[in-house]
């Protein structure tokens, strides 16, 4: 058994090989039927200008489909090269079902509960910041606010 997917049943893999050969067989059609109308029309005398110029223009886009095709099913052949030299590492088997087991070792055992921690051992909130506390604007500051205190503007 092998850990990673076959080559076989990649779907990019056979995009790139059925679109390769339709590549390839439209660019074969296209030269075969653009330089045979040529020839015909050149042996015959027949010919006209737009089928010699035309053709001649045809038969290399043809040229350039047909060579797609071969470049895309050259790299197909390549990819399946390169995927055939990468060694498979094996999948460990993790372990066998054992369909005999009988009913009672199959089932799940229930959780215990968790028992109540009792109200008394709860320890106080904790207060993350000083809560504000009033103060009337005729006490004093602290003496330790004023002295010193060479921070303002």
């Amino acid at each position: 058994m092998t850990s990673r997917a076959r080559l076989i049943t990649s779907i990019p893999f056979w995009i790139l090989v059925a679109g390769s050969v339709v590549a390839g067989a439209v660019g074969l059609w296209i030269v075969v039927d653009r330089l045979g109308t040529l020839e015909r029309g050149l042996v015959d005398g027949t010919a006209t200008t737009a089928q010699v110029y035309g053709g001649q223009s045809w038969s290399v886009v043809g040229a350039v489909l047909l060579g797609a095709g071969v470049v895309g099913l050259l790299l197909a052949l390549a990819l399946a090269a390169a995927k055939a030299l990468i060694p498979q590492g094996d999948v460990a088997v993790v372990e066998t079902i054992d369909w005999t087991a009988e009913e009672s070792e199959l089932e799940p055992t229930p959780f215990a509960a968790e028992p109540a921690v009792p109200a008394a051992t709860t320890a106080a909130p904790v207060i993350a910041e000083d809560p504000d506390v009033e103060v009337p604007s005729t006490t004093p500051a602290p003496a330790a606010a004023t002295e010193g205190d060479d921070k303002r503007v």
